[in-house]
């Protein structure tokens, strides 16, 4: 008796497998902010409407 391979079910397998490392890898991909001064920010953008 052999053993018959459901296709199917393989190729939707390895998509998913896929899909979560493309989703690990975009994670990867974005930078982290960190040490962020919101105050200082925010007075950047007020020197740069009174410039324009």
């Amino acid at each position: 008796m052999t053993t018959t391979r459901l296709k199917r079910k393989h190729r939707k397998n390895i998509a998913r497998a896929n899909n979560k490392v493309q989703e690990i890898k975009d994670l990867l991909r974005t930078p982290v902010l960190k040490n962020v001064d919101i105050e200082e920010l925010k007075a950047s953008f007020k020197k740069n409407e009174a410039a324009a």
